[in-house]
């Protein structure tokens, strides 16, 4: 391992570690189109079918603190959060872009996961409300934190695993982050992941969202995804 190596494996250890066990029980913020909250069934009622199985992200959230769900980003929705989940969002408003970005700077810690290219295969038809959004479009926010989502549209469909600050992540037509020479941002995985230190806050995205799919074969998805909340509601 390289000396560069170390440095990035050691920085990802310690975002990690000092997320474990700060600020647990503090309700999180979760604004998301992905059926997280909700059975991923286009069936009325099949939420309370007794079969029905809770999104495993469920638990890792408990482990961490109460959801919050967020149907809009208001400065009055986000004032009494200090942790916030975004993941393949609908496209933001001009109002809510400021929001958010305003409670970032304000000492807010934000995991975001924008997808260029969601592999999900919706079960709800165009027009329904609980369909996922497909593209991230959320170049207003990203360009005030000097970030740009970019996209390989030459790859080849398929989930393969990439290591994102030391955690082995699910991932299928990823994207890629880029800076614009600031110091306050590192990328990791050639881009696929960044994290920001922004005002008094911090982001850390992913740029792909099938860590959040719900079938796990591998046994990976809990594990990875409890990694990106620990780095992004670490204490600075």
């Amino acid at each position: 391992m390289t000396v560069a190596a170390l440095a990035l494996a050691l920085a990802a250890l310690g975002w990690l570690g000092a997320g474990r066990g700060a600020s647990q029980g503090e309700p999180i913020g979760l604004f998301t189109t992905l059926p997280i909250l909700w059975a991923d069934r286009p069936e009325l009622g099949s939420e309370l079918r007794p079969d029905a199985t809770p999104h495993w992200a469920l638990k890792v959230f408990a482990d961490r603190g109460t959801i919050e769900p967020l149907d809009v980003l208001t400065p009055s929705h986000l004032a009494g959060l200090r942790r916030l989940v975004i993941a393949q969002p609908r496209a933001l408003g001009p109002a809510e872009n400021v929001a958010l970005d305003d409670w970032v700077r304000g000492g807010g810690h934000l995991l975001l996961l924008a997808d260029p290219a969601l592999t999900l295969d919706p079960e709800f038809s165009i027009g329904d409300p609980r369909r996922p959004q497909a593209v991230a479009l959320l170049s207003p926010i990203l360009g005030r934190w000097e970030l740009d989502l970019l996209f390989d549209d030459s790859q080849v469909m398929g989930e393969t695993s990439r290591d994102v600050l030391g955690l082995a992540t699910p991932v299928n037509l990823p994207g890629r982050f880029a800076a614009r020479g600031q110091a306050n941002c590192r990328l990791w995985a050639d881009g696929l992941a960044v994290t920001c230190a922004i005002g008094k806050g911090r982001v850390v995205a992913l740029a792909d969202a099938a860590v959040l799919e719900r079938g796990d074969p591998s046994g990976t998805r809990p594990r990875a995804f409890a990694g990106l909340l620990d780095a992004a509601f670490a204490a600075r």
